[in-house]
This record gives C-alpha cells, sequence and structure tokens, in this order.
C-alpha cells in the first residue's frame, strides 16, 4: 500500500521560510516522478513543483519560481519543498503526489498525472 505523509507545514510571516517533506513507502520511490500541489480555501487544487525520478528534471509554476525548491532524496524515500519569501497567498494546504507512471513526467502539472497523494499539511502566511 502506498503511504505518503506530509510534514513541515506551519504558521509563518510573509518573508520567511518553511521547508516541506513527504516520506513515501510501499512503492519503488525511485522510480517515480513526485510533486507538490497546493489548495487554497474555495479554489481548484493546483500544481506547484515537479521532480523526475532521478531528480534531474524540475518543474515549477510561475508565481513560485525563485523561491521554491523541489528536491529529493531517493535513498530515504523523501521529497522536500523548500519555500523561501512566503507571501499571503502562498497559504494553502499542501499536497505531494506521486505519479501514476514510472519513468515518466507527461503531465507533470496535471493531476490526472498522480495516483497517490498525501494527507496535506497547512501552510498559512500572514502579512
Amino acid at each position: 500500500q502506498v503511504q505518503l505523509v506530509e510534514s513541515g507545514g506551519g504558521s509563518v510571516q510573509a518573508g520567511d521560510s518553511l521547508r516541506l517533506s513527504c516520506a513515501a513507502s510501499g512503492r519503488t520511490f525511485s522510480t517515480y516522478t513526485m510533486a507538490w500541489f497546493r489548495q487554497a480555501p474555495g479554489k481548484e487544487r493546483e500544481f506547484v513543483a515537479a521532480i523526475s525520478w532521478s531528480g534531474g528534471r524540475t518543474y515549477y509554476t510561475d508565481s513560485v519560481k525563485g523561491r521554491f525548491t523541489i528536491s529529493r532524496d531517493n535513498a530515504k524515500n523523501t521529497v522536500y519543498l523548500q519555500m523561501n519569501s512566503l507571501k499571503p497567498e502562498d497559504t494553502a494546504v499542501y499536497y505531494c503526489a506521486i505519479s501514476a507512471t514510472s519513468y515518466s513526467t507527461t503531465s507533470y502539472d496535471t493531476k490526472r498525472a498522480y495516483a497517490y497523494w498525501g494527507q496535506g499539511t497547512q501552510v498559512t502566511v500572514s502579512s
């Protein structure tokens, strides 16, 4: 059974940093693309960042480029999201996800590309 467990969320001030972690189990982690999505109240879940199975390719939504960094440690089955210069508009529940297909980054920014999701971790940024 695949499990994804996020941690690291919290309440911070604008300009602060947070690092989210997502620990995976139940799948050969090192062969799957991983991603972070977020969902703000009353909004659709949206893509934030993705990283290919080897870590060689990363992708970001425009609003976080230059501020967020996605990384992974395949030895620890963990993916990270380093979030710097946080803004109030970054407030959301952040979810990690593992792709449905191994060795693929096809449609990396769409929810349908991912088979399993974590329970989410809340990030609140106040001005």
